[in-house]
């Protein structure tokens, strides 16, 4: 009599425990669902000289925000975005420096640039970032040209790696991975506009450089931003992509886990008292 009481208990505990798990998983499903429809956005500010405020689609998204100044990724829900960037202060209900509509795609990294154009201009473009894996020994670099200058050619220890960039447009290889002295000089020619500088180009890792600033205002220079691709070679950092990653799969794994104790308990409370009645 005394097992079969102690066999309903825990036959009770594992049913409260199949509920709960039941329960649960629509809600795990919708929030897993619901991070993989949202982007990691960051926001570069390239152009020279003018604290911004920078809203989306009506919401003050960065105040205050000082030019060269590079977010780190922060996570949005994808989708079409009605950006406007202000003179820091200024009445967001007046003309705005810079306005444009981007799209975001679902779980694209993503960033977006306020820069010049190559005559001087304002203007915003957004870019998906390739955080794809690169082939062993190698790292993935691209370079970014949002500055008010010509055509460039981006040279790595006096080489030219990337011939006859337009603002805006991107160039992108893959390349031995190491450290190179990295600068920009006139397309066609040797005279140096940025740099050098030194870029420590790790295995498995993607970096994006951002040539910037005006050369008629003589303020040209590079912003190096640093992305995960999903592989983690020894002493690399997977990237904040990847720790937003871990941290949500501990928070999942978690609250499975209060689960199945909460249950658990319940069961052998359940079984405790049987036995003491017996």
């Amino acid at each position: 009599m005394r097992y079969s009481r102690s066999a309903t208990a825990v036959a009770a505990g594992l049913g409260t425990l199949a509920l709960a798990l039941s329960a649960a998983a629509p809600a795990v499903a919708e929030s897993t669902q619901a991070e993989a429809e949202k982007a990691d956005v960051s926001v570069f500010h390239a152009v020279p000289g003018l604290t911004v405020d920078v809203y989306a689609n009506g919401k003050k998204l960065l105040p205050d925000f000082k030019p060269g100044t590079l977010t780190a990724p922060q996570p949005l829900a994808s989708g079409s975005y009605d950006i406007k960037v202000f003179k820091a202060g200024a009445d967001p209900q007046g003309k705005p420096a810079i306005e444009k509509q981007v799209e975001i795609p679902a779980g694209a990294n993503a960033t977006l640039v306020a820069h010049l154009t190559a005559d001087g201009s304002p203007t915003l473009d957004a870019y998906v970032n390739d955080t794809s894996k690169v082939a062993q020994g190698k790292a993935r670099l691209t370079v970014r040209h949002v500055a008010a200058a010509p055509a460039v050619d981006v040279r790595a220890d006096g080489t030219p790696v990337f011939k006859g960039l337009v603002n805006p447009k991107e160039a992108t290889a893959e390349v031995p991975a190491g450290s190179i002295n990295a600068d920009v000089v006139l397309a066609g020619t040797a005279d140096v506009v940025i740099g050098p500088a030194e870029l420590n180009l790790k295995a498995g890792t993607s970096t994006v450089v951002y040539a910037w600033g005006s050369a008629q205002d003589k303020n040209l220079a590079l912003k190096v931003q640093n992305l995960g691709t999903g592989q983690t070679p020894p002493g690399v950092s997977g990237g904040e992509g990847d720790a937003m990653a871990d941290r949500g799969n501990a928070v999942t794994w978690a609250a499975w886990g209060a689960l199945g104790t909460a249950a658990l308990a319940g069961a052998l409370v359940v079984r405790r008292r049987s036995a003491q009645r017996d």
